[in-house]
């Protein structure tokens, strides 16, 4: 590797023999890599952007051009790195008692602070309302990390104190229903819960005065239509607040519809 001319930019080459230009820059005794480019100018430009957001308070991340060489998120780790003195690579920004996660410069999602190791290491995706990291080869979904699960729906299974669906700290996350198939409602000034279950159609198997009960009259259900001839992959709750003994006591308790028991495949 040799140095260019311009400054911050080193050439290089690829496997194939492809000329690259490498990118970096020195702030407070850190080198920071801002990437690798094919065409020298694009590196210098990048260099002399990163040089600009870190010599100038004028920089904000809201002040964030598209035509910028720049990548947004090398954007978004030199500013903190300037004001708050902690290199990140992923695009955070560091308050007192939490950070934001910047997927743009309109966009941010709101953590605790507890969960900064995490999201320091773990890329946030997002493919249409979906928002995930890739773990092992997996894509992991960001809000069942906080409870909510893929088929919740907003309203029903679960709010944001705040009603701001942007905000993921623990405290402005308010899950409603933490079981498949279960709806809380209120009845006569009491809180009860209903089980519905999919079939072609929803179908009510019952009102039940506890979550538990309502989440394994789910489960009870999901098997009779099973033994009925119905070929359709149910997901299971499992009801971690009950032990194996209590939760075969509700089982065999547990009342479910007439229409269950009459449904066929």
């Amino acid at each position: 590797m040799k140095k260019n001319k311009s400054v911050g930019v080193y050439e290089t080459t690829l496997k194939d023999g492809t000329p690259s230009y490498r990118s970096s820059i020195t702030y407070n005794g850190k080198h920071i890599a801002l990437g690798s480019f094919s065409d020298k100018r694009i590196a210098a430009k990048v260099y002399k952007e990163a040089y600009r957001v870190l010599h100038s308070d004028k920089a904000t991340i809201s002040s964030y051009k598209k035509e910028m060489s720049l990548p947004f998120e090398k954007y978004v780790s030199l500013i903190n790195y300037r004001d708050k003195g902690m290199y990140i690579s992923n695009p955070i920004y560091l308050e007192k008692k939490y950070f934001l996660y910047y997927l743009s410069p309109e966009t941010a999602y709101k953590f605790d602070i507890e969960d900064l190791f995490y999201y320091s290491s773990h890329k946030i995706m997002k493919r249409g309302s979906h928002l995930f990291v890739a773990d092992y080869g997996s894509q992991l979904s960001v809000l069942a990390r906080y409870g909510i699960k893929s088929y919740s729906v907003r309203g029903r299974d679960f709010s944001f104190a705040n009603d701001d669906p942007y905000d993921l700290r623990y405290e402005n996350i308010i899950i409603l229903n933490r079981y498949h198939g279960v709806r809380q409602f209120a009845e006569k000034g009491f809180v009860k819960y209903k089980t519905v279950i999919h079939i072609r159609s929803n179908y009510v198997v019952g009102k039940y005065a506890s979550e538990a009960e309502a989440a394994i009259a789910y489960n009870k259900a999901a098997d009779i239509l099973k033994k009925n001839g119905i070929n359709k992959n149910f997901i299971q709750n499992y009801v971690e607040e009950v032990s194996a003994s209590q939760y075969a006591e509700i089982y065999l308790k547990v009342k479910i519809s007439d229409k269950i028991y009459s449904l066929k495949g």
